[in-house]
């Protein structure tokens, strides 16, 4: 059933080190008690509603913030790829731009700034250290987020380790499109897992997310099989994933692997003001909101095919 993933673009990571485009403090809805979410940047996915487009790229990248921009062009002066463009609504010339940095040291204003930096694997957990009384405290602990965490699989098992010799409780946030071994060498480091299926139909899957869902399903089985704390959860998109074709067929997939408890996250618009900072070919869905109303009836639904909703505050 499983074979070897091949998967295009795959990316082990760099060895003693990470690129990180942000860690989050104080997170409540990544898993229980107070935790800090760590975001690391590279995915092979492209959702179209995707909530961190920042997270695309392995790489280091520039992001133009427009509504802080006061055209003083002091950027300019500090870019030697001549990459910085004047006037209209963009402001780099991704073509030219290897993301020095050097714009951002110069902007007073934060109109540009650098998504990802690299991170070692002592330092990220010293930094991590410093919210472990937070941890004791609530129950708490890190989120490995993105992006895809595992596409940096041996970062991962110099750093994860580390956190479990200081009694860290680690999740893992995982879409799930990464070789097996990969996933089954950290297995040992993690306490519990999120993990997204969105699509059950491989084309639809394809045509909104840039891939088939084959290796993501094949994953979850075994996951199923050899995790315990496995939960599996649904990014709800009105008039994509919400029809009742859909919530059938993923409530019959559950059901294969055992698992009867499905977190569903309702989609908002967060990601779609990003764009226009970065070189993204994605444009804005403008998808509606998810209405009340569809939102009880995608419960009913799920219940009545044995599976139990749980909409995270």
């Amino acid at each position: 059933m499983f074979g070897t993933p091949l998967l295009p673009g795959r990316d082990e990571g760099a060895g003693n080190s990470a690129c990180i485009f942000d860690i989050q403090r104080f997170s409540l809805h990544d898993g229980p008690g107070i935790r800090t979410t760590i975001f690391f940047k590279g995915c092979l996915l492209k959702c179209r509603w995707c909530q961190n487009p920042e997270s695309h790229k392995r790489q280091p990248e520039i992001l133009y913030y427009q509504e802080h921009c006061r055209q003083c062009y002091a950027c300019r002066r500090y870019c030697s790829n001549n990459a910085i463009l004047t006037g209209g609504k963009q402001r780099i010339d991704y073509s030219r731009c290897e993301a020095c940095g050097a714009c951002v040291e110069a902007c007073e204003y934060g109109a540009v700034r650098m998504a990802g930096r690299a991170w070692e694997a002592s330092l990220l957990v010293e930094e991590v250290l410093k919210d472990q009384d937070f941890f004791i405290d609530s129950g708490g602990g890190v989120t490995l987020s993105g992006g895809e965490p595992v596409l940096q699989a041996r970062f991962l098992e110099e750093f994860l380790p580390k956190l479990k010799d200081n009694g860290i409780h680690v999740t893992l946030e995982t879409a799930g499109f990464v070789p097996w071994g990969d996933l089954e060498r950290i297995l040992p480091h993690l306490d519990l897992i999120y993990y997204d299926l969105k699509l059950i139909d491989n084309s639809v899957h394809k045509k909104f997310i840039g891939q088939g869902n084959q290796i993501i399903l094949d994953n979850f089985v075994r996951l199923a099989a050899s995790f315990d704390r496995l939960q599996p959860r649904m990014p709800v998109i009105p008039g994509i994933n919400n029809d009742e074709t859909n919530i059938k067929a993923t409530a019959r997939f559950l059901r294969k692997s055992s698992k009867t408890v499905l977190h569903c996250l309702p989609y908002h618009r967060l990601g779609e003001s990003k764009l226009g900072r970065m070189n993204k070919a994605l444009k804005p869905m403008q998808l509606p909101d998810l209405a009340p109303e569809n939102l009880k009836t995608l419960i009913k639904t799920f219940q009545a095919e044995g599976i139990e909703v749980v909409i995270p505050d």
